[in-house]
């Protein structure tokens, strides 16, 4: 019996260690992806073209690049396409207060 009990101990042990585990590599996946492109290179077909870092790094580095951070989308190759510049607000998990009760439009106005 004695044995049985340190078995379940050491199993829920397991379970909690893997459970901090997930929940910490849940929080680091969150973040959304930031490539950096070249502004002026967007084609409808293929997107922006991905480029080197230091050409969206904030210095007096002179480049022959209109770098910008852009977040989230497809990346296909050396492109992306479907995301934004918009840097993405982090959510607070759902523990946010959301105001108008259930339903919140009825404030709306109409036309």
């Amino acid at each position: 019996m004695a044995d049985t009990r340190r078995r379940l101990r050491s199993g829920t042990v397991v379970l909690g260690g893997m459970g901090l585990l997930a929940a910490a590599l849940t929080a680091c996946s969150s973040d959304p992806d930031k490539r950096c492109v070249d502004r002026d290179s967007y084609t409808y077909a293929k997107g922006y073209k991905v480029v080197s870092d230091k050409n969206c790094k904030t210095s007096s580095l002179k480049t022959s690049v209109n770098g910008g951070w852009y977040y989230g989308g497809k990346k296909k190759g050396s492109w992306v396409s479907g995301g934004s510049f918009a840097k993405p607000h982090k959510s607070s998990g759902g523990t946010g207060v959301h105001r108008g009760g259930f339903g919140g439009g009825h404030h709306s106005s109409g036309g």
